[in-house]
């Protein structure tokens, strides 16, 4: 892990904006907070046909993740009264939002092409390597924790080995790929925001957004296409091999590798994982259909 930019030692109540090019984005936001001790606080904007992941979909709900609907259904109402309640609980917050709405895949050109035609048709800077950001979840967010907010991290990812000979852009790593160490270096650059420099209204801060996505297209056009080659593979700037000590890591292992093996381990046991996951997956359906 190669880290970039401005990230605090303490914990802070912040809103956490990020490129976003796969599933391991979502781990790369525990990697930064378990740095920080903050591992605990994060949740997550999530599109809405997520609520029906097994275990997860529910799950997810109850830690106070905030599922969205795209664009004409997006429910602000629903969104606001979330974090409100997260609010008055005094809930600690790391709320990751990825503003592109979807992923960017290069095996999808047909995405990358509409948010690219879209941004220009709204007289937006044409972006190559993220998707044009859409500003709804990030607003309401930041409007509605305002004065919860310690700030906003603006975190751009990139990961090695996902350039072709060509020198052509592929498919960020799947969740196998990283875990199998198919990916030997994930880059992570961070801006630490202000609140007071982030624009209060949606109109100006939809142009703020957007300028900071242009920011985030830069860092990738110098990581993927640099001319000079000892350019490419990382951000501009100093940077730290940021590594974990065991005992920050060991005994999570520990207790959950133990409690998973020992269910596994007897027939009983077996019974049980195999109805937690059909029944907690049906009752969690349920639950997250009743109460988003």
């Amino acid at each position: 892990v190669i880290i970039y930019g401005d990230l605090p030692k303490n914990k802070e109540n912040v809103i956490y904006l990020s490129n976003h090019q796969c599933t391991v984005d979502w781990i790369v936001a525990d990697m930064l907070a378990i740095r920080q001790n903050a591992l605990g606080h994060v949740r997550y904007v999530l599109k809405d046909g997520l609520k029906w992941l097994p275990l997860y979909g529910w799950y997810f709900s109850q830690h106070g993740g905030v599922y969205v609907k795209r664009s004409a259904k997006f429910n602000e109402k629903e969104m606001r009264a979330k974090l409100r309640a997260q609010m008055k609980a005094e809930t600690r917050m790391y709320l990751v939002i990825f503003p592109e709405g979807t992923r960017y895949n290069p095996e999808i050109p047909k995405v990358i092409a509409d948010s690219q035609s879209f941004a220009e048709k709204e007289g937006l800077a044409v972006l190559k390597h993220v998707l044009t950001p859409r500003v709804k979840a990030t607003h309401v967010a930041i409007d509605t924790m305002k004065d919860y907010l310690d700030a906003v991290y603006d975190v751009t990812v990139a990961y090695e080995g996902t350039v072709d000979h060509k020198g052509q852009r592929k498919l960020a790593p799947s969740m196998t790929d990283f875990l199998c160490k198919e990916c030997p270096r994930v880059h992570i650059f961070i801006d630490r925001i202000e609140l007071k420099d982030i624009p209060e209204e949606q109109m100006y801060m939809r142009r703020w957004l957007h300028e900071r996505f242009e920011l985030k297209d830069k860092l990738l056009i110098e990581f993927y296409d640099a001319k000079d080659s000892t350019r490419r593979n990382k951000f501009p700037g100093k940077s730290v091999h940021s590594k974990l000590s065991l005992k920050k890591t060991l005994p999570s292992l520990l207790f959950l590798g133990g409690l998973t093996a020992s269910m596994l381990l007897t027939e009983s046991g077996r019974k049980l994982y195999v109805k937690t996951w059909i029944y907690g997956t049906l009752i969690g359906c349920l639950w997250v259909s009743i109460k988003p």
